[in-house]
């Protein structure tokens, strides 16, 4: 009977491990096809700029194409709900924005990037604007607050959901003095550039990589940067509210990100490739070009900046009232 017993446990072991095989191997020769990767974002924002830009060197790194699609919504989380119901297998990646590590703290979704491995942390937009349209009389972000309080609601702001650069920035100033204006959705930067342009809205935050170019061209005005130094001539928001100081630094991060059940051996060869897009001079042009800092984080790395990213915003969301859930329930440590 023990020989019997051994030789099923034998027989048992081989097959699981012939079962496993074909994925080691899989795993092994990645990528043997083109790979998707979801921009969760529309086109022409902060997100779809820096992911553009980086795409051909990762494909340069990896030999093969990266197919990009847009699918916007829920403040990002239909784009990352999309890549979790694809097979982990490293052939579908997220192109991701800081909404995401809020998504449980704000009851958008019941994963943020929990789900998700950090394939690499590309950059970081720390100038966020204070952007007008351009026939608005404002010359100053002391002279807009002015006008919001004086005609409450009357002053129409981007937003783009919970969680995003504009939801913070109200959040912000919300904890300091009163903002009330009127809110109107976009999904991204990139529709509502093009709204502010056209007069259908009034004032942005929106990152320097994504407003910058429009600024300096002229089709739209920026007023303030939260910062606590002027940046490009821009007077820093802390001029009209020193308080703002204690959030800064602050800003909307990009990344590439997988299914954390991908294998490990994938995983590290997109690591890898991303690493070396990260490393391209033409590509830190371009994103230093935008006022963005480069950070080039994989792996473990990246785990620690998105943690401490998301420890100090749950918890100023929780601070002001906004958060949706307590981040010590959602196991959040306090800064």
């Amino acid at each position: 009977m023990k020989i019997i017993r051994k030789r099923h446990l034998l027989g048992a072991a081989l097959a699981a491990l012939a079962a496993a095989l074909p994925h080691v191997a899989s795993a092994q020769n990645y990528p043997e096809r083109d790979v998707t990767a979801v921009i969760q974002w529309g086109a022409g924002g902060g997100t779809d700029v820096a992911m553009r830009g980086y795409a051909p060197y990762a494909e340069e790194a990896l030999g093969k194409k990266i197919v990009l699609q847009n699918k916007t919504g829920g403040a990002g989380a239909i784009g990352a709900a999309f890549v979790l119901q694809q097979p982990a297998d490293g052939y579908t990646l997220l192109m991701g924005a800081e909404p995401q590590a809020l998504f449980r703290v704000m009851d958008l979704a019941d994963f943020d990037y929990d789900k998700f491995y950090p394939i690499n942390i590309a950059a970081i937009a720390s100038n966020i604007l204070v952007v007008v349209n351009k026939d608005k009389p404002w010359k100053t972000f002391k002279e807009l607050l002015a006008d919001v309080q004086a005609n409450p609601n009357k002053i129409k702001q981007y937003m783009a959901g919970t969680g995003t650069v504009p939801f913070t920035l109200s959040a912000m100033i919300n904890s300091q003095t009163k903002w009330p204006v009127t809110s109107v959705p976009f999904d991204g930067d990139g529709p509502a550039i093009a709204a502010l342009q056209g007069g259908h809205i009034d004032v942005g935050f929106i990152a320097s990589g994504a407003a910058i170019e429009h600024v300096k061209a002229g089709r739209m005005r920026a007023i303030g940067v939260l910062s606590k130094t002027a940046y490009q001539g821009i007077p820093p928001m802390t001029e009209t509210l020193p308080g703002l100081d204690k959030f800064i630094p602050w800003g909307s991060f990009y990344g590439v990100f997988v299914r954390k059940e991908t294998p490990d051996p994938i995983k590290a060869k997109l690591v890898a490739a991303f690493k070396k897009a990260g490393d391209n001079p033409k590509y830190r042009e371009l994103m230093e070009g935008r006022g963005t800092t480069m950070l080039n984080l994989g792996g473990a790395d990246a785990e620690n900046f998105i943690r401490k990213w998301q420890s100090t915003t749950a918890w100023l969301y929780h601070s002001v009232g906004a958060a949706k859930k307590d981040p010590a329930t959602l196991g959040i440590a306090k800064p």
